[in-house]
């Protein structure tokens, strides 16, 4: 059986996009300049990052993919850990070849739109977090949905796993698209973004707009995604 990942439908909007330089503090100038993104679509984003139920369940039906470890700490409702850029490129193609299609990963202003939520905030929760709204600062991931849900209806989009999307590296936001699109033109094409933060983030890392570099072919036991899809006529 193919396990098709549970999406939200996101609403256009606009919001600013990455963080004032008095919240950067010692994280440089890639979380900005701050800017205006405009999202005229609606969008659908998984409510839970990938799990490894879904993972597994696309390996039993013959997908040519990667078998992660859990690290002994439990599979099925957990999200999908030890997983690269790549690899989640490779589900996303598999799930394309067993569905309706349009499966992909999220831009990077889609998903801090997402996380924000409508917030204009350090996290969607406010001006703080705390361990009863996201894993964080602990020794394991938890089962998906295990935190209340933001008001986009999304859970997890602070901590519990890093999150790939699909652009690449720049150092900073200077000439970033405004639109919601991938910005793949012109940057580091050797490092992708991660967002979120994980399980054994600082609070700091799990801010709307903290940032992080990886490489596409790179697996760590904090990283983990969730895709998205285009809505016709959204």
């Amino acid at each position: 059986m193919v396990l098709i990942p549970e999406m939200m439908r996101v609403p256009p909007g606009r919001f600013m996009m990455g963080s004032p330089t008095g919240e950067r503090g010692l994280f440089g100038e890639n979380e900005g300049p701050q800017h205006e993104v405009r999202i005229s679509y609606a969008f659908e984003l998984g409510k839970y990052p990938v799990t490894f139920a879904e993972w597994d369940a696309a390996l039993a039906r013959g997908a040519n993919l990667h078998k992660p470890d859990d690290m002994g700490w439990g599979r099925d409702r957990r999200p999908v850990i030890n997983v690269s850029w790549e690899d989640a490129h490779a589900y996303i193609a598999w799930l394309n070849s067993k569905t309706a299609g349009g499966y992909r990963l999220p831009t990077e202003a889609e998903w801090e739109y997402a996380c924000r939520a409508g917030a204009a905030t350090v996290y969607s929760t406010g001006t703080a977090i705390t361990e009863k709204q996201a894993r964080f600062k602990s020794t394991s991931t938890v089962p998906v949905g295990s935190f209340p849900a933001n008001a986009f209806g999304v859970h997890d989009m602070h901590g519990n796993v890093w999150e790939g999307v699909e652009d690449v590296w720049f150092d900073d936001y200077e000439g970033a698209p405004n639109d919601g699109s991938a910005w793949t033109e012109g940057g580091d094409n050797s490092y992708r973004v991660l967002r979120g933060g994980s399980w054994n983030s600082d609070p700091l890392n799990l801010r709307c707009a903290a940032r992080r570099i990886i490489g596409p072919a790179d697996r760590d036991f904090t990283l983990g995604f969730r895709v998205a899809r285009s809505v016709s006529g959204g």
